[in-house]
């Protein structure tokens, strides 16, 4: 099943998500990160180096959260995203997914990571005041 078309409009419009991690200890941080959306498969693709607060985390614990929203101060206008999921190390053709998005990351060493979403609700107020889109891979 996959998700709403607003839902992955949205999500491949945009380009920068807040992730959401958690140490052992259940210490929460956030990083952002340039991602690129892969909509056949429903993944987000980024970066990170394993010496990272969040990869370390993600090594240790694959439960993430992203967020990903529009800057605006009008209130019609509040969209975002807010994405539950497994991350986990990606392949050869998610990098190759990624440098098509940022082709200037080809002079950098790439550590490639996705988080496949279990979790969607995406809050669109164009639609309405506090309209919510919401999709599950949660069986």
């Amino acid at each position: 099943m996959t998700p709403d078309k607003k839902i992955v409009d949205f999500i491949a419009y945009h380009h920068v998500l807040t992730l959401a991690t958690t140490d052992s200890s259940g210490m929460p941080y956030c990083a952002a990160c340039f991602y690129a959306y892969n909509k056949a498969c429903n993944r987000l693709i980024f970066t990170s180096d394993d010496s990272t607060n969040h990869a370390q985390h993600m090594i240790a614990n694959n439960h993430v959260a992203c967020a990903i929203t529009r800057e605006t101060r009008v209130v019609g206008k509040v969209q975002g995203v807010q994405i539950c999921g497994i991350a986990k190390r990606g392949d050869q053709a998610d990098k190759l997914f990624y440098l098509r998005r940022f082709p200037y990351a080809v002079a950098t060493q790439l550590n490639i990571w996705v988080v496949e979403p279990t979790f969607i609700k995406l809050t669109d107020n164009t639609l309405g005041f506090g309209k919510k889109l919401i999709w599950s891979n949660i069986e």
